[in-house]
């Protein structure tokens, strides 16, 4: 069957889907000459790979990306009319590379600029509208969100997104401009810090409940909408994964291991522009979260140690992987560990085979996929990811390649696609899929985003 096999709640219509060109000049000077230099240097190796990468890289910046009236600026995340914080800090990380010209630069601060009114806004919401109209995807969710929210689907990697981007234009570009103009970093940073500081605390102070009813009832969490039981661990708790799934048990070990780093990134910027305070609660903040999946995300069995999907706490764990980020297979590209670390190379050999119920095999491709998508298909993120988090160049470039020929004939990213035959895919349009590719072809051509990202420090990072 050739073709998307669903089409996502309160998606776009096809018709609607803007078009992927671009005039030449409308694209920031720095964004043609990138596109020019990595376009050079893969027609060399592939010239599918080039034409490729010269179709994501403005894709996002024609597609995606809606500048305001106010300066900020609204990121479709594809085929879903709403901008979700995870998403739209994935879809413009390659622009880094690009913000030494002004005018890149001031459109990755409009997107942190929209993200950061969100989260002042309601920082246990995943998704928003672009106007506060009410809008969603058409389910009934209790308790009711305001009309800015597309979805309060609470998810702690949402609060690591506006940390991320904050961090990364700062190391891009050496200003600190799109911090200070006002106050609303640092409040959405105070925000985000109490807010985990709650959920390190579940059970006795979070006021959150999400339930939702009638067909899509499976979206509740249980208890009411409070969650399973959890007991503390240090970690913080989530409702959801990165996938939009509720987690089963509340402790999500690879979101937890992304806040912690992405604390040690804003206690850097704290420090960078004189508030000590701050930089004091994020480092201990990080501190308690990095030791809670040091010491209670590992399981530890009769075979050697590796990490957990999930924990609660309480002896109940969660032995996977999904393909959504983070994930355990994306901890290197987090910050989280290197590479090379023993307990994370342990982890990847489990979670990259049958061991894990989410990795697929089919003739076509073999990864991992998501409880969010149908049994069978594989996510491009994750072989993005494998080959992202790869220091064996044929693996990466076999995973290039592979990517290259399963989009459906489409030229795009799907969510998932079914690894027997790549023209049955869900998402006709998932822009996350993309940026992420366009990520891995930066990264073969000696353009990685790595540098522009914090990590652990090393005196912290996992040695097992």
């Amino acid at each position: 069957m050739m073709g998307s096999i669903d089409e996502p709640a309160g998606g776009l219509p096809k018709a609607e889907l803007p078009e992927a060109e671009l005039p030449e000049a409308e694209l920031p000077e720095g964004l043609r000459a990138l596109r020019a230099d990595v376009h050079r240097e893969l027609r060399s190796l592939d010239p599918r790979a080039a034409d490729r990468f010269t179709g994501l890289l403005t894709g996002t910046w024609g597609r995606a990306m809606r500048p305001q009236p106010d300066g900020e600026v609204f990121v479709l995340t594809g085929d879903i009319p709403a901008m979700w914080l995870r998403d739209s800090t994935a879809q413009v990380r390659p622009y880094l590379l690009a913000a030494d010209d002004p005018a890149v630069a001031a459109a990755l601060t409009g997107v942190l600029r929209r993200q950061l009114r969100y989260v002042l806004a309601d920082p246990y919401a995943n998704a928003f509208n672009a106007e506060p109209d009410g809008s969603g995807a058409g389910y009934v969710d209790e308790p009711a969100p305001g009309p800015l929210v597309w979805e309060q689907k609470y998810e702690v990697d949402s609060l690591c997104a506006p940390l991320q981007l904050a961090y990364g234009i700062w190391r891009a570009t050496g200003g600190l401009g799109h911090l200070t103009v006002d106050d609303r970093f640092v409040r959405a940073a105070r925000r985000i810090i109490a807010l985990w500081r709650v959920e390190q605390d579940h059970e006795n102070r979070s006021p959150y409940e999400f339930r939702r009813l009638g067909d899509d009832a499976f979206d509740s969490l249980p208890r009411g909408g409070r969650g399973a039981p959890v007991g503390p661990t240090g970690m913080t708790w989530s409702g959801f994964r990165p996938s939009d799934d509720r987690c089963h048990h509340g402790y999500l070990v690879p979101s937890n291991a992304m806040a912690a780093v992405a604390l040690t990134g804003l206690a850097e910027l704290a420090a960078a522009i004189g508030d000590p305070v701050l930089a004091a609660d994020a480092t201990a903040l990080s501190g308690e979260i990095a030791t809670g999946v040091r010491t209670q995300g590992v399981t530890e069995g009769a075979d050697l140690a590796v990490y957990a999907y999930e924990v609660d706490g309480l002896g109940g764990q969660s032995l996977m992987d999904d393909a959504n980020i983070p994930s355990l297979l994306s901890l290197p590209y987090l910050g989280w560990c290197d590479p090379g670390d023993q307990l994370y190379l342990r982890t990847r050999e489990f979670v990259l085979s049958d061991a894990n119920p989410f990795y697929y095999a089919g003739s076509s491709a073999a990864g991992i996929g998501s409880p969010h998508t149908p049994p069978g298909h594989v996510w491009p993120l994750s072989l993005t990811m494998q080959a992202l988090t790869s220091d064996d160049e044929a693996e990466r470039t076999r995973l290039a390649e592979l990517l290259l020929r399963t989009d459906g004939g489409t030229g795009a990213m799907h969510e998932s696609f079914h690894t027997d035959d790549p023209g049955t895919f869900t998402r006709a349009w998932f822009g996350w899929g993309d940026a992420l590719f366009a990520e891995l072809l930066l990264d073969l051509t000696g353009r990685s985003t790595a540098r522009l990202h914090p990590r652990l420090p090393a005196a912290e990072r996992p040695a097992r």
